[in-house]
């Protein structure tokens, strides 16, 4: 691995010790540190909001629907600039998801990112989320 590629992964590795530790000060601090402030976000999310905006309101929207949160990496591709994370999600439904009252189930589910990284930091992110599994595990009927 290049010096490079290993100060990117570090880099990320710090987002994902902050997400786990469930600290919204803590989170939102180490964003402003690893993203660019105007990196993209190629995620669904709000219109016209910064990738760490989306990022910061995407956590805050988590932590109050799953407090218990926890975001396990299952692979990690390093490859020049970018980085692909595949991960695994659980949480307990706690609060209100999209239009869904909590249900106090236990879900698990899938994530995948790939990374671009530019100066040492964030500079473009791509997702996607298993929002069908999501929702299927709290109980939505999905014809």
């Amino acid at each position: 691995m290049t010096t490079t590629s290993a100060t990117n992964q570090a880099a990320y590795q710090r987002l994902h010790d902050a997400t786990n530790r469930r600290d919204l000060e803590l989170i939102s601090r180490t964003v402003d540190e690893v993203f660019h402030p105007d990196a993209v976000f190629h995620v669904r999310g709000p219109v016209g909001a910064t990738a760490p905006e989306a990022v910061k309101g995407a956590w805050a929207m988590l932590r109050r629907v799953f407090p218990d949160i926890q975001v396990t990496i299952e692979d990690t591709i390093t490859e020049g600039d970018k980085i692909v994370f595949r991960t695994t999600v659980t949480g307990t439904h706690q609060g209100e998801y999209r239009g869904l009252a909590a249900t106090g189930k236990t879900i698990t589910y899938d994530e995948m990112f790939i990374i671009r990284f530019s100066e040492g930091r964030v500079a473009e992110v791509w997702g996607i989320v298993d929002v069908f599994s999501q929702l299927q595990q709290l109980g939505v009927q999905i014809p």
